[in-house]
């Protein structure tokens, strides 16, 4: 099962430098060992605030006990505040193995909540859904949707998109079937330097 992790880490007060120094080393050095087993999958950057150090993370683990110990496991756990959001199966996911993007393309993940309109026709919601795992389908053979899984919580989905900017992500996503039903959330990505798909990181 996969897990979407938000990390956020609280350095004490009066640390010396060297000892978080040692603690980001260690950080980093088990997250390439996490990499290595298969369970943890990506690492990325959001939008933060001054003096503000947060980090999410895909993670792979066969149950939430496994992930705890997973997490338990890395060194910034000692000052660090996770949450946990599980992410299950959606049929329109494009599954693991698509282009990750390069230097002129950036990383996007959505929250997608539908609310389909009081009274529609179930033969109409039927075929704006296959539609829309069609063109989900055609964004993915481009490149540009990389993963999609539902979120608890009814007709949620988590997306992950990569994109030349926000602007081109809003264009890709107006043209999804599903776009007058929904509202998104977006969150801009940077690469983390513990993310097992930098280049030279083995996976």
């Amino acid at each position: 099962m996969e897990y979407l992790v938000t990390m956020t880490t609280h350095v004490p007060d009066g640390t010396a430098d060297d000892v978080v120094d040692d603690v980001r080393a260690r950080e980093s050095a088990r997250a390439h060992e996490l990499a290595l087993a298969g369970h943890l999958l990506r690492l990325w950057r959001p939008p933060l605030r001054p003096g503000e150090w947060r980090t999410l993370g895909l993670f792979a683990a066969g149950d939430a006990g496994e992930l705890k110990e997973v997490l338990a496991s890395m060194p910034l756990s000692m000052w660090r505040t996770d949450e946990v959001t599980p992410l299950s199966q959606h049929p329109h996911d494009p599954g693991p193995g698509q282009v990750l993007p390069g230097q002129d393309v950036a990383e996007f993940l959505t929250t997608l909540t539908v609310t389909i309109p009081p009274g529609t026709p179930s033969e109409v919601v039927a075929e704006v859904y296959s539609r829309e795992q069609a063109r989900s389908r055609e964004l993915a053979q481009h490149g540009w949707l990389l993963r999609l899984w539902r979120l608890p919580g009814e007709r949620r989905a988590l997306g992950h998109w990569q994109a030349r900017d926000s602007e081109q992500l809003s264009g890709i996503l107006a043209s999804l079937p599903l776009a007058p039903w929904w509202t998104v959330e977006t969150v801009p990505l940077t690469r983390h330097p513990n993310d097992p798909a930098m280049p030279g990181t083995a996976r």
